[in-house]
């Protein structure tokens, strides 16, 4: 059985297509017959613009949310999080050995 092709659409695109039905008068329905998805699928993009649930929008009001970004951003927590444990220790230590020459 072959595999169904998806469709990519662009960011832009799919913001336009969450955007419309906003409008006073505009059915969810009505803009996605219109572009040709289904209502499902503009449901789906508004879910994920507003969630930001799998970077599906890169930028919002100029953050980038980007996955390169994402990934930068944990390996600096981790990397944060291990001095923090560290720096914990040394205070420890510090304090020991402080008591040790009073």
């Amino acid at each position: 059985m072959a595999r169904k092709k998806y469709q990519a659409y662009t960011e832009e695109f799919r913001r336009e297509a969450v955007k419309r039905p906003e409008k006073e008068g505009v059915s969810t329905a009505t803009v996605a017959s219109e572009l040709g998805v289904s209502t499902q699928q503009i449901y789906n993009w508004r879910r994920q613009f507003n969630r930001l649930s799998d970077k599906q929008f890169n930028t919002v009001q100029s953050v980038d949310y980007s996955k390169s970004e994402s990934e930068e951003l944990r390996a600096l927590e981790r990397r944060n999080a291990e001095l923090e444990k560290e720096l914990a220790f040394v205070k420890k230590a510090a304090a020991y050995f402080a008591k040790d020459q009073e």
